[in-house]
């Protein structure tokens, strides 16, 4: 009589090790099952990483606005210039240091940005947004006029905060700035007026 409550805690110890055995297996079972499942959104994630192109939407940007995406990991700028912002491109050769965009033109600027205004429209400026001294992100500075770290007669373009480097509204640096090189502009091209494709400039 007193070895049947022995055996029972046998027996249930012996359950509760194959209940145990059995949820395991099954959880293991499931990892493997989810993990193909979330292996198919890596090869998006890679194409990102690696420079897939990015559509942009400009219809709604108007003149004097800017826009950010990211590419490769990288600041990408659309902005679209007034009129008078592209007017200001024109006579300020003489203060830059690569006005004509020479210096490592398969680098910085695509062949169809090899222009005084570095773009395909004039209005349009699509640059990223990296200063090519240290890496850093140069600020707005689209107000005309004497400012705090800029000269009386600016223009309107970017400042560098970290070392004072100074960009036009075309992304060319200003001699004397410790940035050796204008702003990269990065491939592009327009499927349509609205349409903007960043990472690509030859249609398939």
């Amino acid at each position: 009589m007193s070895e049947t409550p022995v055996d029972s805690k046998k027996i249930d110890s012996s359950k509760r090790t194959w209940l145990i055995a059995s949820g395991c297996a099954g959880a293991v079972g499931g990892v493997a099952t989810a993990i193909p499942f979330v292996s198919t959104f890596q090869p998006s994630e890679r194409a990102k990483a690696a420079g897939a192109a990015v559509e942009v939407d400009i219809g709604e940007l108007k003149p004097g606005e800017k826009v950010t995406v990211e590419w490769r990991g990288k600041p990408v700028w659309i902005v679209r210039r007034t009129p008078e912002q592209v007017a200001a491109l024109a006579g300020i050769d003489g203060q830059l240091a690569d006005p004509k965009s020479e210096r490592k033109p398969d680098e910085l600027t695509p062949e169809y940005a090899r222009n005084e205004a570095r773009s395909i429209k004039p209005e349009f400026f699509v640059a990223v947004g990296i200063c090519s001294h240290l890496g850093c992100s140069p600020s707005d500075k689209f107000q005309t006029g004497a400012q705090p770290s800029l000269p009386d007669d600016w223009k309107g373009g970017f400042l560098c905060p970290c070392h004072g480097s100074t960009f036009d509204m075309a992304g060319r640096v200003f001699k004397n700035k410790p940035a050796p090189d204008n702003l990269e502009v990065p491939p592009h091209m327009y499927l349509s007026d609205s349409k903007l494709l960043i990472g690509e400039d030859k249609k398939a």
